[in-house]
């Protein structure tokens, strides 16, 4: 090893602190007590980003364009007291706009980070007192209790640290699922809220190993793909918002809110106190994989959480405000993301910076899948711009570690800009549907004019999709999601209930295009609570047989409510945990949407590669081979030709829709193979009646009558 030269440094607590501080900026953390230690530096190495182990000490790299000088600071693993300050030459231990330098002597384990000094004005806000967290941080200090905020009452900075902690971890045979796309049903789920209600009966209940424990329900539901809400690091103490009621302090439930991108929420590690979230995240991966289950990861790039000119600063705002964010030519903040700032996507050192993440999540944490939350904010430049070709999308297109991975696009932004059906560099890429979400409720709260709308949605959506020469599994269908009324709601309440979120009804979406059945809210009368039943019913098989790929929101299998909230972001309370009680006493629907899963993944006619075309399809109306799309209709019928599915031959399907106020009478056509049909799906009836086993249900005689009730679906299925 090369002879390292040594700097004399101040002890703290045991600790050592280099005398030289930068300027005249005070230390968040002063020393007391001081005796001699000294360490070795050498210039160190430009890449890779981060805090490295070599052999010959710890690598420390940053990317700092505009900043004139810098100084890494070390504390311990555990405490605020500073280990060292090492101010960097600007000579010696720079390669372009790379900030490197080598230290040895230092623990196993510790926490650092960076003090820049540069200009100010004109968007530059660098501030060498404020001790930033380095992008490349895969976990941060100072986070692992949730909703215990150890940020200083200032909002000028922040007192976590970027950890370093070599974490050995050995993955086994682990590998992708591979599930392909078109065979794919995801499970929306917060992993906090998902086993944090007491009934839950998990071990680390709101972590990721309480999460491993519920693997085996999981399977038993059907699911393919588990979908996580933001895991990455964010502040949930940073909601400035109280309950008006009882005064309660609010939290970011949600998480879109990220400081590091490449963080692993330690608040969310049962093992998080001893720095154990990422192994906790990698185990959990691999449970999953183990169960056949994919893991998708929902990343938030289009903002951060420094917010706008009031937040705090992390990182971004301190390393190179100029570079990272989008901003007027006063400085100020351009937010297309509804959240304070935008990030500035498109600018190459970003670029490098999201792709270098994203391998992480898929190299190094096995992560399947990644929904990209307001992905229309990528496809925009520096002054927020529309661009044909945006270079960020393509990139994460092309990237080769992701090749397997399953790319999902938000394709909308907090500005208007509405790309369903027009993501850039498609085929690569699937999309959330909007318009899928949009037509379906409102076909089935009877608005006039949706028949056509319908039928286009369960044949994959090929007016939004096949001109870019995509396929269905480009279109990612949902009726709910976390950010909306949950299904119950859905079918509940007309208006939104936000008032607990402290905001005056200003927040979430005022038109969501639900039908309370009759009655707003909570209800005794029996047959108001009979037709929300059937509309669930209804909205969730429409789902399920759709063409294209299903995704579920965690809870609406048996029925969760949010009290009619469309809005819960900041609900850290019974309001968003899922309650597990709900699982018995809704069983009849909880075995409903397990036995629609399971017809779902019984018939490949349900999810075919390619868009239904000629015979493939066959509409009816309430006549054989006479569909009606007029606006005054409420009806429709169809058949899947079971040997046209372009992949292996399956059995004949017919489904009958009615949103019309009464029963209508359904004339039965024949099955184009000739066999008889029985029927599988009736949602009139209740369980479990509503849904039997193939060749179990009643036999339904071509050219009879089968009365569809009033807002109900019906499917038959040929025999083999």
């Amino acid at each position: 090893m090369p002879t390292l030269p040594r700097l004399v440094y101040l002890q703290t607590m045991s600790l050592p602190r280099v005398v030289a501080t930068l300027g005249s900026a005070p230390p968040c953390h002063e020393p007391k007590d001081e005796t001699m230690l000294s360490l070795r530096i050498a210039r160190g190495k430009c890449l890779p980003l981060g805090a490295s182990a070599m052999p010959d000490g710890v690598n420390f790299a940053l990317l700092c364009r505009n900043g004139t000088s810098v100084t890494l600071v070390v504390y311990p693993l555990d405490g605020l007291q500073t280990i060292a300050e090492v101010p960097l030459d600007r000579r010696r231990n720079r390669t372009g706009d790379h900030w490197h330098i080598l230290v040895a002597g230092l623990p196993s384990a510790f926490t650092y980070g960076w003090r820049v000094e540069g200009p100010r004005g004109l968007g530059h806000r660098f501030d060498p007192s404020i001790v930033l967290l380095d992008p490349s941080a895969t976990a941060l200090s100072d986070s692992s209790s949730w909703g215990e905020s150890h940020e200083p009452d200032s909002m000028r900075c922040s007192a976590r640290r970027s950890v370093y902690l070599r974490r050995p971890f050995h993955w086994g045979e682990d590998a992708p699922p591979l599930t392909p796309l078109e065979d794919t049903i995801v499970y929306e789920l917060h992993v906090r809220g998902f086993t944090c209600h007491p009934n839950s009966l998990v071990a680390h209940p709101g972590t990721f190993a309480g999460v491993v424990d519920k693997i085996p329900y999981l399977v038993s539901l059907g699911v393919t793909a588990v979908e996580l809400l933001p895991v990455h690091e964010f502040d949930e103490c940073d909601c400035p918002f109280r309950n008006p009621d009882t005064g309660e302090r609010l939290r970011n439930f949600w998480g879109y809110n990220s400081v590091a991108f490449a963080a692993v929420k330690a608040a969310y590690a049962a093992t998080g106190k001893d720095h154990g979230q990422v192994t906790e995240f990698r185990e959990m991966v691999r449970a999953f994989h183990d169960a056949g289950i994919e893991v998708y990861l929902d990343v938030v790039f289009n903002h951060t959480g420094e917010g706008d000119e009031r937040g705090r600063t992390y990182s971004f705002r301190g390393l190179d405000n100029h570079l990272y964010y989008m901003l007027t030519p006063e400085g100020k903040y351009l937010n297309f993301s509804g959240c304070g700032n935008t990030v500035n996507c498109n600018h190459p050192v970003v670029r490098n910076l999201i792709l270098n993440c994203l391998r992480f999540w898929v190299a190094d944490m096995h992560v399947d899948g990644l929904r990209f939350d307001l992905a229309s904010v990528m496809g925009r430049d520096f002054l927020g711009r529309v661009m044909v070709d945006p270079p960020i999308v393509e990139m994460i297109a092309e990237e080769g570690v992701m090749t397997d991975t399953k790319l999902i696009a938000e394709p909308w932004d907090a500005a208007g800009l509405y790309q369903v059906g027009g993501f850039p560099y498609g085929r690569r890429w699937s999309e959330w549907n909007g318009m899928y979400r949009d037509h379906v409720r409102r076909f089935w709260r009877g608005e006039p004019g949706m028949v056509g709308q319908l039928a286009t949605r369960l044949c994959g959506s090929s007016d939004l999709y096949e001109r870019s020469g995509r396929q269905p599994r480009h279109s990612l269908n949902f009726i709910t999601c976390h950010d909306g009324f949950t299904l119950w709601d859905l079918v509940s309440y007309n208006q939104k209930h936000n008032r607990a979120n402290g905001e005056d009804e200003r927040d979430g979406c005022g038109e969501n295009y639900s039908w309370n059945c009759g009655v707003e809210g909570p209800t005794g009368d029996a047959k108001i609570l009979a037709l929300r039943q059937r509309q669930a019913r209804n909205l969730l098989a429409t789902l399920l047989l759709s063409q294209g790929v299903p995704m579920l929101m965690a809870g609406d299998e048996f029925l969760r409510t949010q009290n009619g909230n469309n809005n819960a972001w900041c609900q850290d309370n019974e309001l968003s945990w899922i309650d597990w009680s709900l699982a018995e006493r809704n069983a009849g629907f909880l075995r409903f949407t397990r036995e629609m899963i399971a017809l779902r993944k019984r018939h490949p006619a349900l999810r075919r590669r390619n868009f239904l075309w000629g015979s493939d399809v066959i509409w009816h109306g309430v006549i054989p081979f006479k569909p009606d799309f007029s606006a005054w209709s409420r009806s429709l019928a169809l058949v899947l030709d079971g040997r046209r599915t372009n992949r292996e031959p399956d059995r004949d399907i017919y489904m009958a829709f009615n949103a019309w106020t009464e029963t209508l009478a359904f004339r039965i056509p024949p099955a184009p193979q000739g066999r008889p049909w029985h029927r599988v799906v009736d949602t009139a009836l209740i369980s479990p009646r509503d849904i039997v086993g193939l060749d179990e249900g009643q036999r339904i005689e071509v050219g009879s009558t089968y009365p569809v009730v009033a807002f109900s679906t019906v499917v038959l299925i040929a025999e083999a």
